[in-house]
């Protein structure tokens, strides 16, 4: 099968390289780009553990082709930190005790990332309606929404 040309800004950076056209996004990102911070969970879209943000929007990486990325802005939980020092989503996890094994947490922290980039301060139930597709066997998901409500900029206009 020809690989397609595709470019598109990961993390920051430019990114131009030949795909596979039947290659997912997630496995673009974890086998030839490395970055094993988006985890493979059910690989149907229904887990939620594969979350990125494609132009600001979470999506789940196992459902999206590589070359459907053409053009586009990938982030992925390895972009949250900067500069050694964890977005305030990180360490509100932290805080609140939101992680327990840590398989989900990458999904969840992009779904809540997108949500507050589109909503600063959004109400306890869009929190909960943007992680509702992000599944967590652990943690009972209060902590992890109390963590979401925790990194709300009150300060933000």
């Amino acid at each position: 099968m020809e690989k397609l040309e595709i470019r598109f800004l990961l993390n920051g950076k430019e990114v131009g390289m030949a795909v596979d056209p039947e290659m997912t996004l997630l496995n673009l990102l974890r086998e030839e780009l490395f970055l094993t911070g988006t985890k493979e969970g059910c690989s149907s879209g229904e887990c939620g553990a594969c979350t990125v943000l494609m132009d600001g929007i979470a999506v789940n990486s196992c459902l999206v082709l590589a070359p459907q990325i053409n053009g586009a802005e990938i982030i992925t939980i390895e972009a949250l930190e900067q500069d050694g020092k964890l977005d305030r989503l990180q360490q509100s996890f932290i805080d609140h005790h939101a992680v327990q094994c840590g398989f989900c947490t990458p999904g969840m922290l992009m779904s809540a990332k997108a949500l507050l980039l589109k909503n600063p301060h959004p109400t306890q139930e869009e929190i909960k309606i943007a992680l509702s597709g992000n599944l967590c066997r652990c943690t009972g998901y209060q902590n992890i929404i109390a963590a979401v409500e925790g990194a709300i900029d009150n300060d933000a206009v």
